[in-house]
């Protein structure tokens, strides 16, 4: 298995935190369970963001950002470094949102990008 790294490839704001830390508790998400964060091909864009709760494999990288364990494929970090993910809780807009500085171009819905 990979080890854990100190260094925080993305970040996570303080609405993203809160939102996933009472996900994970709804949920009854287990302990050895982190948020995986990721990409794949598709989307009107070319990637879509992967994002939800899952168990460590040989494949990833650990991290702790912001208390919450981070699972990310090593392959996807040239896609994903210094990505910052929110949670938007407003009237035309609820979810999670990425802002990503190596997204060349983005879809309107947020969720898919080309690098």
């Amino acid at each position: 298995m990979a080890t854990t790294s100190t260094t925080q490839p993305i970040t996570l704001t303080e609405g993203a935190v809160t939102h996933l830390k009472r996900l994970m508790e709804e949920k009854s998400v287990p302990e050895h369970y982190g948020l995986r964060i990721g990409v794949k091909g598709g989307g009107c864009s070319g990637f879509s963001y992967i994002l939800g709760f899952d168990e460590k494999t040989d494949k990833d990288e650990e991290y702790t950002v912001n208390g919450i364990k981070v699972y990310m494929e090593k392959s996807h970090g040239i896609y994903l470094l210094g990505m910052e993910v929110d949670w938007l809780e407003g009237l035309n807009n609820r979810g999670f949102t990425f802002s990503n500085p190596n997204a060349t171009e983005s879809c309107g819905c947020g969720t898919s990008f080309n690098a």
